[in-house]
C-alpha cells in the first residue's frame, strides 16, 4: 500500500494527498461516494444481505452496477464477501471493520438530511 503515498515538500512523513492523481486514499474516497457506493456502504449498516437483498433494498441499481460496486468496495476492504458452496451458491456480503468506520459518518449524514426533509424544511 506504499505506492499512495505521497511526500511533502521538507516532509520526511509520509502521507496521503488525496489532491495527487495517484493517491490511493483518493480512490476509495472515489468508490464510497460514488453513485451507489455510498447506497451499499448504508444498506449493509445494520445486517449482512446477500446479493439479490442488497439489490432489493436499493432501488434503482441494476444487477451489473451492484456487481460491479461490490467488487470495488470489497477490492477497497470496505466490504466482506462470503461465498457458501451450495447450488446455486449463496453470497452474503457485509462491511469490514474498516467499512463499518468509513460508513457510520456517511450514515449520520443520511441520517441528518432525511430528518431535515422530514421536518419541512430545506
Amino acid at each position: 500500500m506504499m505506492e499512495g503515498l505521497q511526500h511533502g515538500r521538507g516532509e520526511t512523513r509520509e502521507r496521503y494527498d488525496v489532491f495527487h492523481t495517484d493517491c490511493l486514499a483518493r480512490d476509495v474516497v472515489d468508490h464510497v461516494t460514488s453513485r451507489w457506493g455510498i447506497w451499499v456502504l448504508i444498506a449493509l449498516r445494520r445486517n449482512d444481505l446477500r446479493f439479490y437483498e442488497l439489490r432489493e433494498s436499493i432501488q434503482g441499481i441494476s444487477e451489473k452496477m451492484l456487481a460491479q460496486t461490490l467488487r470495488v468496495l470489497v477490492e477497497d476492504g470496505l466490504v466482506w464477501r462470503e461465498v457458501e458452496p451450495t447450488t446455486p451458491p449463496r453470497v452474503t456480503y457485509g462491511l469490514s471493520e474498516f467499512g463499518r468506520d468509513i460508513g457510520e459518518p456517511l450514515t449520520e449524514l443520511f441520517d441528518r438530511i432525511t430528518r431535515r426533509l422530514s421536518l419541512g424544511t430545506q
